[in-house]
Protein backbone atom coordinates (compact mmCIF):
# COMPACT_ATOMS: atom_id res chain seq x y z
CA UNK A 1 0.00 0.00 0.00
CA UNK A 2 1.10 3.69 -1.04
CA UNK A 3 -0.09 6.56 0.33
CA UNK A 4 -1.03 8.92 -2.43
CA UNK A 5 -2.72 12.19 -1.71
CA UNK A 6 -5.60 14.06 0.70
CA UNK A 7 -8.33 15.73 -1.54
CA UNK A 8 -9.82 18.52 0.18
CA UNK A 9 -12.36 20.92 -1.71
CA UNK A 10 -11.81 24.57 -2.31
CA UNK A 11 -14.58 27.29 -2.84
CA UNK A 12 -12.48 29.80 -3.74
CA UNK A 13 -9.60 28.22 -5.71
CA UNK A 14 -7.64 31.78 -6.09
CA UNK A 15 -7.52 32.34 -1.50
CA UNK A 16 -6.67 28.42 -1.61
CA UNK A 17 -3.18 28.36 -3.35
CA UNK A 18 -2.83 31.41 -2.03
CA UNK A 19 -2.43 29.72 1.18
CA UNK A 20 -0.71 26.91 0.05
CA UNK A 21 1.46 27.87 -2.37
CA UNK A 22 2.31 31.14 -1.32
CA UNK A 23 2.29 31.10 1.94
CA UNK A 24 2.43 27.47 3.31
CA UNK A 25 5.27 26.94 0.38
CA UNK A 26 3.58 24.07 -1.53
CA UNK A 27 4.64 23.51 -5.29
CA UNK A 28 1.95 22.90 -7.85
CA UNK A 29 2.92 19.85 -10.07
CA UNK A 30 -0.10 19.26 -12.05
CA UNK A 31 -3.48 20.47 -12.84
CA UNK A 32 -6.33 19.08 -14.57
CA UNK A 33 -9.42 21.08 -15.91
CA UNK A 34 -12.46 18.78 -16.90
CA UNK A 35 -14.51 21.02 -19.28
CA UNK A 36 -17.41 17.70 -18.93
CA UNK A 37 -17.10 17.19 -14.76
CA UNK A 38 -17.41 21.34 -14.47
CA UNK A 39 -14.03 21.27 -12.23
CA UNK A 40 -10.61 21.72 -11.93
CA UNK A 41 -8.02 19.62 -10.31
CA UNK A 42 -4.63 21.24 -8.29
CA UNK A 43 -2.14 18.69 -7.21
CA UNK A 44 0.66 20.17 -4.48
CA UNK A 45 3.43 18.94 -3.26
CA UNK A 46 6.08 20.06 -0.68
CA UNK A 47 8.95 21.30 -1.60
CA UNK A 48 11.32 18.45 -0.34
CA UNK A 49 8.42 15.72 -2.44
CA UNK A 50 8.66 17.67 -5.48
CA UNK A 51 10.60 14.48 -7.29
CA UNK A 52 9.07 11.89 -5.49
CA UNK A 53 5.28 13.80 -6.65
CA UNK A 54 6.34 13.53 -9.83
CA UNK A 55 8.01 10.00 -9.99
CA UNK A 56 4.77 8.25 -8.23
CA UNK A 57 2.59 10.93 -8.28
CA UNK A 58 2.84 11.01 -4.48
CA UNK A 59 2.44 12.08 -2.02
CA UNK A 60 0.17 14.77 -2.94
CA UNK A 61 -2.46 17.63 -1.90
CA UNK A 62 -5.18 17.46 -4.29
CA UNK A 63 -7.34 20.83 -4.00
CA UNK A 64 -10.78 19.97 -5.86
CA UNK A 65 -12.66 23.44 -7.26
CA UNK A 66 -16.01 22.64 -8.16
CA UNK A 67 -17.33 25.74 -11.11
CA UNK A 68 -20.70 25.36 -9.94
CA UNK A 69 -20.52 26.87 -6.11
CA UNK A 70 -20.99 24.83 -3.39
CA UNK A 71 -21.25 25.33 0.50
CA UNK A 72 -18.57 23.61 2.25
CA UNK A 73 -18.62 22.62 5.60
CA UNK A 74 -16.99 20.85 8.73
CA UNK A 75 -13.59 20.96 7.36
CA UNK A 76 -12.25 19.41 10.72
CA UNK A 77 -14.49 16.38 10.15
CA UNK A 78 -11.43 14.73 8.35
CA UNK A 79 -8.23 15.19 10.67
CA UNK A 80 -5.43 17.36 9.26
CA UNK A 81 -2.78 17.44 7.11
CA UNK A 82 1.14 17.75 8.71
CA UNK A 83 3.92 18.83 7.31
CA UNK A 84 7.72 18.75 9.16
CA UNK A 85 9.41 22.43 8.28
CA UNK A 86 12.43 23.71 8.34
CA UNK A 87 12.01 26.33 10.76
CA UNK A 88 8.74 26.79 12.68
CA UNK A 89 8.64 30.11 13.62
CA UNK A 90 9.63 31.44 10.54
CA UNK A 91 6.78 30.12 9.14
CA UNK A 92 4.34 30.96 11.54
CA UNK A 93 5.74 34.12 11.01
CA UNK A 94 5.09 34.27 7.34
CA UNK A 95 1.62 32.88 7.21
CA UNK A 96 0.89 35.51 10.35
CA UNK A 97 2.34 38.43 7.91
CA UNK A 98 -0.27 37.11 5.20
CA UNK A 99 -3.29 36.89 7.49
CA UNK A 100 -3.84 33.66 8.77
CA UNK A 101 -4.69 33.08 12.19
CA UNK A 102 -2.47 31.09 14.43
CA UNK A 103 -4.57 29.03 16.20
CA UNK A 104 -2.58 26.58 17.88
CA UNK A 105 0.75 28.53 18.32
CA UNK A 106 4.26 26.67 18.46
CA UNK A 107 4.93 27.39 21.86
CA UNK A 108 6.88 24.36 22.49
CA UNK A 109 9.00 25.22 19.62
CA UNK A 110 7.70 22.08 17.93
CA UNK A 111 3.85 22.47 16.38
CA UNK A 112 1.41 24.76 15.38
CA UNK A 113 -1.90 24.53 13.89
CA UNK A 114 -3.28 27.02 11.09
CA UNK A 115 -6.54 26.58 9.15
CA UNK A 116 -6.88 27.18 5.53
CA UNK A 117 -8.84 29.56 3.71
CA UNK A 118 -11.81 26.87 3.56
CA UNK A 119 -11.22 25.78 7.47
CA UNK A 120 -8.97 22.59 6.62
CA UNK A 121 -6.76 21.81 9.96
CA UNK A 122 -2.79 21.74 9.06
CA UNK A 123 -0.57 20.80 11.27
CA UNK A 124 3.64 21.88 11.31
CA UNK A 125 5.94 19.91 12.90
CA UNK A 126 9.43 21.29 13.70
CA UNK A 127 11.97 19.10 11.95
CA UNK A 128 14.88 17.53 14.58
CA UNK A 129 14.80 18.96 17.83
CA UNK A 130 12.27 21.44 18.75
CA UNK A 131 13.55 24.96 18.69
CA UNK A 132 13.84 26.56 22.14
CA UNK A 133 11.18 28.35 22.84
CA UNK A 134 10.73 32.27 21.76
CA UNK A 135 8.30 35.39 21.77
CA UNK A 136 5.79 36.24 20.78
CA UNK A 137 4.92 32.83 20.65
CA UNK A 138 5.71 30.96 23.95
CA UNK A 139 3.24 33.46 25.27
CA UNK A 140 0.48 33.83 22.54
CA UNK A 141 -2.92 31.90 23.43
CA UNK A 142 -4.84 29.62 21.52
CA UNK A 143 -7.21 30.65 18.93
CA UNK A 144 -10.18 29.36 17.87
CA UNK A 145 -10.27 25.49 16.60
CA UNK A 146 -7.46 23.29 14.82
Amino acid sequence: MQYLHTMIRASDLDATLHFFCDLLGLVEVNRYDSEQGRFTLVFLAAPDDIDLAKERKAPLVEITYNWDPEAYTGGRNFGHLAYRVANIYELCERLQAGGVTINRPPRDGHMAFVRSPDGISIELLQAGESLPPAEPWASMPNTGEW
